[in-house]
């Protein structure tokens, strides 16, 4: 009997096994794969904590994967923190099937080691559960999500005592802690109703809310005579059935912006979000009701959150007067100008923009012009809230966080990317540029004329299960043992290695050690101002390329693009046919 067998017997001939788990056990008892694949591995940590489909199995979300993994972290906490039980743990969680379930579950397995938890009474977006961290002081944040992934998932994600995702040394730690638990059914915890009589469960209500929505109110880039000035934008917003809503109509309206169009049917929490057949705002499909209802209203932006308001997409009118939803690259480059543009120099110390590797370099550009220094992360806004963190020591200036996949960070009240702040400055960023006469792809305009037509792209490539990974491990130990010299006639200046933190510089045959932590990736800096980026995703069973191109014009761009998009295209599928 191999060892996926043997445990998967023990979850079957588990007496007190969940009665849904063990339906669905019976249920595929004959599908050798799809046992296989529910217990072959562990669900594993990747981007600040862990994200799988619902269902049974040690490879799967479900209320033992959870117990296990908060079972670590209360270790963890209790060996690696102080006053843990009286600063205690919060909440959150989103609108995905069994989300309340797991933060309840959570509370549980915490309780039972005498550790309080503020829990959320209703669903809430991921950046209040940061700023919740911060405001009630714990020593740790848990937010039940799977942010944009399809219906089938749910996920748990780990803030530490900054509010900011727990970076790789604090994940590695928390993932030792929870091998040490041997038996994930057996997990000890307390009954809810003796946690409350207890005093270990604090339900919270609208306090953590409106603590927030001050904070967004003083964030305005807005002089004081135009902040209460009722303003003629049109705005539709779509929270995509998640947890937006709320915090982004009060803040619309705080700021005095009246005129916001709901799209009714994706008003609603869904755990299928069954209009959409994704709740992505990446994809445009997304935007399919809101284009509509912004037709009726002739609105001048539309805007999108994910299903845990960390993400926001936003759309306006283009040449032709179409909707076009504007890339998580132009959307960061816009907000980066206005917030700059309408911002004291004299007021900010070594003033700092972050974004990440695959993020677009228009943002650099764009940020030397105010004589703003750029940092670069890894991929992944758990970086960016790190380096927030160090500039209490350094002196430095938080001014703006972004990363191409549609997160933002304007201000440092919350430690993750933040929908809800993102679309007040998106909101007010239309409103002056309405004032000016343009949209924001005529101000976009502006940016790249002055800057260079920049221009960035992704693809990727799904490969699920067992199969799925090892093809993803393949690729990048092809790439890696035999780096690519020339992509699409574009001659390799650098190639920079992550996992091992090296650059070699070509033409110089020398190396230069990579000052960011290590990471299953490889970037490639080509001639011509691009670039190309190649890793496994943190939190999907996908594998990305990134591409960046800085051309003559705008068709000069987009051939480039299309170039290096087609090459890498076929570099894989060669890979993948052992050619």
């Amino acid at each position: 009997m191999s060892n996926w067998e043997a445990i998967y017997q023990k979850w079957e001939s588990f007496e007190d096994l969940d009665k849904d788990l063990k339906t669905e056990l019976h249920t595929i008892k004959d599908n050798k794969h799809a046992l296989e694949d529910a217990f072959y591995k562990e669900l594993t940590f990747g981007t600040g904590g862990m994200r799988g489909v619902l269902g049974a199995g040690i490879n799967r979300m479900n209320v033992y994967t959870v117990r296990k993994a908060v079972n670590g972290l209360a270790n963890y906490l209790l060996a690696n923190q102080v006053n843990v039980r009286d600063r205690g743990v919060v909440i959150a969680y989103d609108s995905r099937n069994m989300s309340k379930e797991f933060a309840v579950e959570s509370a549980k397995v915490l309780g039972s080691y005498g550790i309080k938890t503020h829990v959320f009474e209703s669903l809430r977006p991921t950046p209040l559960l940061s700023f919740a961290v911060r405001y009630l002081r714990t020593v740790a944040g848990i937010m039940i999500t799977a942010s944009h992934n399809p219906p089938e998932y749910n996920g748990f994600k780990v803030y530490n005592e900054t509010g900011a995702q727990i970076v790789p040394e604090e994940a590695n730690l928390i993932i030792e802690s929870i091998q040490k638990t041997e038996d994930e059914l057996t997990v000890p915890f307390l009954k809810k109703e003796e946690l409350e009589e207890k005093g270990l469960l604090n339900w919270l209500s609208y306090e953590i809310d409106n603590a927030y929505l001050e904070r967004l109110y003083h964030m305005t880039k807005m002089s004081e005579a135009v902040h209460q000035e009722e303003k003629d934008l049109q705005i539709v917003f779509t929270p995509l059935h998640g947890t937006a809503y709320n915090l982004v109509t009060k803040g619309l309206e705080q700021l005095n912006f009246p005129n916001v169009a709901i799209v009714k049917e994706q008003a609603e929490p869904d755990a299928m979000f069954s209009t959409v057949a994704s709740p992505n705002p990446e994809e445009h499909q997304a935007f399919t009701m809101a284009i509509e209802l912004g037709k009726k209203t002739d609105a001048d932006i539309l805007l999108g959150t994910d299903p845990d308001a960390d993400r926001l997409g936003v759309a306006v009118k283009n040449k032709t007067g179409e909707y076009q939803v504007l890339t998580g690259n132009q959307l960061g480059a816009l907000l980066l100008d206005y917030i700059l543009s309408h911002t004291n120099p004299q007021v900010y110390q070594n003033p700092r923009m972050i974004k990440t590797v695959v993020s677009t370099e228009l943002g650099r550009a764009i940020a030397e012009s105010y004589d703003v220094k750029t940092l670069d992360t890894l991929t992944g806004f758990k970086f960016i809230g790190e380096k927030i963190n160090q500039f209490d020591a350094t002196g430095e200036t938080f001014i703006f966080g972004f990363e191409e996949s549609y997160g933002y960070l304007i201000s440092s009240f919350a430690r993750d990317k933040d929908a809800v702040q993102a679309a007040m400055m998106a909101t007010e960023m239309a409103h002056y540029w309405k004032k000016q006469g343009k949209t924001l792809f005529e101000a976009l305009d502006v940016l790249l004329e002055k800057h260079g037509y920049f221009l960035e792209g992704m693809s990727s490539l799904t490969l699920k299960g067992k199969e799925g990974s090892e093809q993803i491990t393949k690729i990048m130990d092809e790439i890696r043992s035999n780096p690519l010299q020339e992509i699409a006639g574009i001659k390799v200046e650098q190639v920079e290695n992550y996992l091992t933190s090296e650059r070699i510089l070509m033409a110089e045959a020398r190396k230069e050690t990579i000052d960011l932590p290590q990471e299953n990736m490889m970037k490639f800096i080509l001639e011509e101002d691009a670039w190309v980026c190649l890793r496994p995703s943190g939190t999907e069973p996908k594998i990305k390329c990134y591409y960046g191109v800085r051309g003559k014009d705008k068709e000069d761009s987009e051939a480039k693009l299309a170039s290096l998009k087609e090459t890498m295209d076929q570099i894989i599928s060669d890979i993948l046919a052992n050619k």
